[in-house]
């Protein structure tokens, strides 16, 4: 690896673990620089896992440190979610990648559509919903989720944050730290059949991993102090960007190439 090598994927990583730890979407960015370094989509999808893993792990006892996260409900909806995450990683190489993507931005964009039309739902908790005991349909839903996050992982904390937030309860603060467990649990068995099926580039990915970690500690600490309404911007951005590089109305690549 080269010091421009180095320097680029730690940077790309610190936006990455910022923004997935805030929202989602940062994949694209990692897997962006990835492919652009030369990996094969394949090992660039397997090798951003090794990032993931330690940047979910970091934000993960920040939050629990703070003291926002529901560990018990959260590791119940994430153990669905494990499950479909193997298989989703088992059929990741025989899918095509570019129908997942166009999907992805589509959920994004409604996302947005939720953000603003019904902001109040996003930004408080709903105890009724969180007293609630989860239904047979959110395992189901998680069980779903944890496929295309197992496939693709791009944009999976939106998936996770709709779900959350409308269908249990939190606001979005809270509802980021849940998102956070249930990756955090899913991305290491998501990552072992990358691992069995030879593709991953432990170098790539272990450097990646420094600025990913760098940027969830970060976010953790903000999103805390700022509250869900900076969230709620940030997710707004992120879907932009990322829906704009899916259909093509930017070209992240070009731009990693200006940088370079």
């Amino acid at each position: 690896m080269s010091l421009g090598e180095i320097i680029a994927l730690i940077i790309a990583g610190i936006m990455v673990g910022f923004i997935n730890t805030l929202a989602g979407g940062g994949s694209i960015i990692s897997l962006s620089i990835l492919m652009f370094l030369g990996l094969p989509t394949g090992v660039a999808n397997g090798t951003n896992r090794i990032a993931i893993t330690l940047q979910t792990i970091t934000a993960t006892i920040n939050f629990k440190k703070q003291n926002i996260l529901d560990s018990d409900k959260g590791i119940r909806l994430a153990i669905p979610t494990v499950i479909g995450s193997v298989l989703g990683a088992m059929i990741a190489v025989d899918l095509n990648e570019d129908i997942f993507e166009k999907a992805i931005a589509v959920v994004m964009i409604v996302m947005v559509v939720f953000i603003f039309i019904k902001p109040n739902r996003w930004l408080v908790n709903h105890q009724d919903l969180i007293d609630q005991k989860i239904t047979i349909w959110q395992y189901i839903l998680f069980f779903f989720i944890g496929i295309y996050g197992g496939f693709l992982h791009i944009g999976i904390g939106y998936l996770l944050l709709t779900s959350i937030v409308l269908g249990v309860g939190y606001d979005l603060v809270k509802a980021n730290a849940i998102k956070i467990l249930i990756v955090m649990m899913y991305v290491p068995f998501s990552l072992a059949v990358f691992i069995w099926n030879d593709e991953v580039n432990y170098k790539y990915g272990f450097t990646l991993a420094i600025g990913n970690v760098i940027g969830a500690y970060v976010a953790s600490k903000y999103a805390i102090k700022r509250g869900a309404e900076f969230v709620r911007w940030v997710i707004l951005a992120v879907v932009l960007l990322t829906s704009a590089n899916i259909f093509g109305i930017i070209d992240l690549n070009e731009i990693f190439k200006l940088i370079q």
